[in-house]
């Protein structure tokens, strides 16, 4: 009788992470830490059950507050590049809204390059980007992106949209997207999490977004599955941020149905102070729940890898090493 072949371990899947908000990458005791050092009140955990954006933004808000110098900024990215590193990361794109931070570091371009400073120090290499708010007036989005394009040379890869996307015009943020592309700079917006499989098509048609964050709802809709898998257009698949909102319980999470497809889905955490679970953490769900094979596993890290904006060099290197873990027996 022949033993079952062992699990391999995810933490030894060369991998990127995509989408993780720089105040929900923080480490819980270092929330508390910087909390007290400023005399901030530490907001409660977030409910395990479904919840709503309010009270998430609550949450998230209140532990934003707790990062109030350059030191602070550097120490979460590099605690959260650290992190990821142990869980089999090789290249961290963390993502920032400048605007909210800029009150107390004394404008946007601090804020800034506080951020790129810290990454720049991280223990693995870090790309940053910059994302408005759906919920901000265009003209603020074209205006960070105008921000993004004068750091592009200087460790800024990309610009997004993120927060709530319901109830806003995809159209009017055109403008922000052009100046982001011409600037060389891939374009990242969140969608589908709330809105539906349209608001999807118009961000990767109106935006020219080469990655959707979250992007779940596409699922339903063939047509725009199919424009995903023929542009390329990674999903941003975060497992864990979706229970708490009631968008899906974690084993009707559609990375198999986008795997199936032809659709890249780059696994990500998005705010891990919030929702608890780190990258590994995020492969073994979609193992142990989802039913993922090692080889789809592998497909999901190299899908990441290709929509990331690392060097070519470090892709081609990391491609070859999810080859090498995807063929090699386990021990």
């Amino acid at each position: 009788m022949s033993l079952p072949t062992p699990r391999r371990d995810p933490r030894g899947l060369p991998k990127a992470q995509l989408h993780l908000h720089l105040t929900g990458a923080m480490r819980p005791a270092t929330l508390l830490e910087l909390a007290g050092r400023h005399g901030i009140t530490v907001p409660p955990p977030l409910p395990g059950g479904a919840g709503t954006w309010a009270a998430f933004q609550d949450r998230y808000d209140a532990s934003r507050a707790t990062l109030r110098t350059p030191a602070d900024i550097a120490r979460v990215i590099a605690e959260a590049a650290a992190d990821d590193a142990a869980d089999g990361c090789r290249w961290l794109e963390i993502q920032v809204d400048p605007t909210s931070y800029a009150p107390v570091f004394g404008g946007l371009e601090p804020v800034l390059e506080a951020v790129l400073a810290g990454a720049a120090a991280a223990p693995i290499p870090v790309g940053v980007l910059i994302a408005s708010s759906w919920q901000r007036p265009p003209a603020h989005a074209e205006a960070l992106a105008k921000l993004a394009a004068r750091y592009a040379p200087h460790g800024v890869v990309g610009f997004g949209l993120s927060n709530d996307e319901r109830g806003v015009d995809v159209a009017d943020f055109v403008p922000a997207f052009r100046v982001a592309a011409d600037a060389g700079l891939l374009g990242a917006p969140h969608s589908g999490f709330y809105t539906p499989a349209a608001h999807v098509r118009s961000c990767v048609e109106l935006l020219g977004a080469s990655r959707i964050g979250h992007g779940t709802s596409a699922i339903v809709d063939p047509s725009v599955v199919a424009l995903l898998a023929e542009r390329q257009v990674a999903v941003e698949i975060c497992p864990t941020s979706y229970p708490p909102f009631g968008v899906h319980e974690l084993a009707a999470i559609p990375v198999r149905s986008f795997l199936s497809a032809g659709v890249p889905v780059a696994l990500s955490t998005d705010d891990p102070l919030l929702f608890g679970v780190g990258l590994a953490g995020q492969y073994e769900i979609c193992r142990d729940v989802l039913g993922l094979t090692d080889a789809e596993l592998a497909a999901v890290a190299a899908g990441g890898i290709r929509a990331s904006a690392a060097p070519d060099s470090l892709k081609k290197t990391l491609l070859t090493e999810v080859d090498e873990w995807r063929s090699c027996e386990s021990k």
